[in-house]
């Protein structure tokens, strides 16, 4: 996907979703679960946590053709827990998800086309590459998302 159609995409989804989770009740951010036994604070925590490594993996990629960077995946349930996303203010988690977001649109399209082939090693050693890495953002963002509006 061409990355501004992936940046159109992720803006789309942050104006709406700015709103949306702006206005939830506390009991419904607090007490309903996903899947994964996560509150909407906690995925809304997660797509943090995944915004603050995504952005670390992409600016390193442009200058390492070859990035050994650790991923947090296996551990995604320890970064919930250490930083409480539970007790967070809401007001900051939306706002720091909001504009995280934004700054990994404006990373996006400031991103070198030269240097979409360099990969990530996975935690599972697949090598993804830089395009791969701002494509599967969006549908990542928008997976948990959808998990949200679920719960809502």
């Amino acid at each position: 996907m061409e990355k501004t159609i992936v940046s159109e995409k992720i803006i789309r989804l942050v104006k709406e979703w700015e709103l949306i989770l702006s206005g939830l009740p506390e009991k419904i951010l607090t007490t309903n679960k996903n899947s994964q036994n996560r509150t909407i604070k906690q995925i809304v925590g997660h797509m943090i946590d995944s915004a603050s490594n995504n952005h670390q993996r992409m600016v390193r990629l442009h200058y390492n053709s070859d990035l050994n960077f650790p991923d947090y995946r296996q551990d995604n349930d320890r970064w919930i827990a250490i930083q409480k996303y539970q007790d967070e203010n809401w007001e900051n988690l939306v706002q720091l998800w909001k504009f995280f977001n934004l700054h990994i649109v404006h990373l996006i399209n400031q991103a070198d086309n030269n240097q979409f082939t360099n990969q990530w090693v996975d935690c599972d050693g697949e090598k993804v590459s830089l395009e791969q890495m701002i494509d599967g953002y969006y549908d990542h963002l928008l997976l948990h998302l959808m998990e949200i509006q679920e719960l809502i």
